[in-house]
């Protein structure tokens, strides 16, 4: 499932620092063959996007978590890593999965990368740390979604949250 980007040579992997057109194109390709397995199975599926020796954006083969967590192996086709991806399961009225978590977001801030996350109700959501800031590329059913997706069950869901009230909405 490895999946490549050619960039023009004047176009630096350290150049891009932030999410870009082609790593938004590329991650939602992924999730688009990712979300339905992941929905199917119920179990997180996670990786990395990054570029290759060559200078191209690819994503790592993906690693199988479980219902409610994923831990990347590490890519062996990348060698320069910008973000993080993953996905968040089948829907369950007992998980706030339209959401990225705070865990989610310390984590890709602990690693030094940005982060990328589909939804059961098929949101795509990018995860900046520098800022410490997660926003939705797109709403619901832009990603394929779980046909027993329940509107509504996770609340009003805004278009963006800073860190800290991300947490504490899902502490509630």
């Amino acid at each position: 499932m490895l999946k490549k980007i050619a960039f023009a040579a004047l176009v630096a992997p350290s150049v891009l620092t932030a999410q870009s057109i082609d790593e938004e194109a590329l991650i939602r390709a992924t999730f688009a063959e990712l979300n339905p397995i992941s929905i199917a199975e119920n179990v997180e599926f996670c990786g990395y996007l990054g570029f290759t020796a060559e200078g191209e954006l690819a994503v790592s083969e993906p690693t199988r978590g479980d219902e409610s967590s994923c831990l990347s192996d590490d890519p062996e086709n990348l060698e320069l890593i910008v973000a993080s991806y993953h996905t968040h399961a089948g829907f369950s009225t007992d998980y706030n999965s339209e959401l990225p978590s705070g865990t989610d977001m310390e984590g890709d801030e602990e690693e030094g990368i940005d982060g990328w996350v589909a939804t059961p109700g098929g949101r795509l959501w990018y995860i900046d740390t520098t800022d410490m800031v997660t926003w939705q590329v797109c709403g619901i059913g832009c990603l394929p979604a779980d046909e027993n997706f329940i509107f509504g069950d996770s609340g009003l869901i805004e278009q963006s949250y800073h860190y800290d009230d991300l947490v504490i909405r899902l502490e509630e």
